[in-house]
């Protein structure tokens, strides 16, 4: 069965490779899209039913990245354009996931540790260490929404 992170994922591997040739330009989207038009503010304005100044407003919401979506959407629809929305993660989720789950499950394991040195005991050797950190890992990964705990 697939995760619902290894089925986003995939659908991000392509985007990642393509946000990252697609910075916004300094002033927005929508004025370099409608200079390229060779589209006046008063003529995306009267196709949005709006004033220049409004227009001028929006540009400058958008390049302040202060825009609602739903204001670029006019926008992008008066210039025959679709707002496509989405967050492309920096890494994989799942790489994510198990890295979070790694760190805990050494923060937990430090914890034993210590418990252990005080009562005259501990872990023998790194494989015993690697055995109990798997466990860990896999009982995290059960759960993943106790990864997030901001206590952790």
């Amino acid at each position: 069965m697939t995760s619902a992170s290894e089925q986003l994922d995939r659908r991000f591997r392509e985007l990642r490779s393509a946000a990252s040739h697609m910075d916004r330009p300094p002033r927005g989207w929508v004025r370099a899209i409608r200079n390229a038009l060779g589209m006046t503010t008063r003529q995306l304005a009267e196709r949005m039913d709006t004033t220049n100044s409004w227009v001028s407003d929006l540009e400058r919401g958008e390049a302040n990245k202060t825009i609602s979506i739903k204001t670029l959407e006019r926008a992008a629809e008066a210039l025959g354009c679709r707002v496509v929305y989405v967050l492309v993660p920096e890494k994989p989720l799942t790489e994510t996931i198990q890295a979070r789950a790694h760190l805990l499950a050494e923060k937990e394991l430090a914890f034993v540790e210590q418990t252990m040195r005080l009562e005259a005991q501990g872990l023998s050797g790194d494989a015993q260490r690697g055995k109990a950190r798997k466990a860990i890992v896999e009982k995290l990964l059960q759960h993943p929404s106790r990864l997030w705990n901001d206590d952790d």
